[in-house]
């Protein structure tokens, strides 16, 4: 109801054509609200079918320790992180003599001493001279027998002493594979070669 300046109801629909005019615009108005209604849906989609949430279930196992000494746990080993243990030099390289008492090498030592004394000469020339000394050598095997590296510990007197050394280690190399006995992957062997002139019995 709206009041006109005459102060009695004024009905709009009393015109002809009133109610038909009223029932386009609600027509429009619903056909509008419709059209933004697709349109915010497709530019915002808004699911109206709730789908269910999928549960997960995980389970976690750890072995159970037994006997774990608390005086012996550590703060890097509760948090799962160990220091990097660093190999020894024993673990991958030893030295000894020919002449060494240890049980894993003592045999080994044996052939290789074996193999030096069949080729090990006197040299003439210092025979000839009456040229006596002694020789301290090191010498390296890897552990298919095969010489590395020959080295003089000190000055020879002679090196024509020294040279005959170092030539019959040279001669007799390759030395046989290492023994199960040995767990190293280089031997470093100290040799002694001494020298002395003894006279000819007549």
């Amino acid at each position: 109801m709206v009041l006109s300046t005459s102060g009695k109801p004024n009905n709009n629909f009393n015109f002809p054509g009133g109610q038909r005019v009223m029932r386009i615009s609600l027509v429009v108005s619903l056909g509008c609200h419709i059209f933004l209604f697709a349109a915010m849906q497709k530019a915002f989609p808004v699911s109206w079918i709730m789908k269910p949430l999928k549960t997960y279930h995980v389970e976690l196992f750890r072995p159970a320790v037994h006997n774990l000494d608390e005086d012996e746990t550590s703060t890097t080993e509760l948090a799962g992180i160990k220091p990097k243990e660093k190999p020894k030099a024993s673990d991958s390289e030893d030295t000894i003599s020919l002449d060494t008492t240890d049980r894993r090498y003592s045999s080994y030592a044996r052939v290789i001493k074996e193999r030096l004394m069949r080729q090990w000469r006197y040299p003439p020339k210092a025979r000839e001279n009456l040229i006596e000394g002694e020789v301290l050598l090191v010498f390296s095997l890897n552990r298919e027998g095969h010489l590395l590296v020959t080295n003089r510990l000190e000055n020879a007197a002679h090196s024509i002493l020294a040279g005959e050394a170092e030539r019959a280690i040279r001669q007799a190399a390759p030395f046989p594979p290492f023994p199960h006995s040995i767990t190293v992957s280089r031997l470093n062997i100290r040799a002694s070669f001494i020298y002395r002139l003894t006279a000819s019995k007549k």
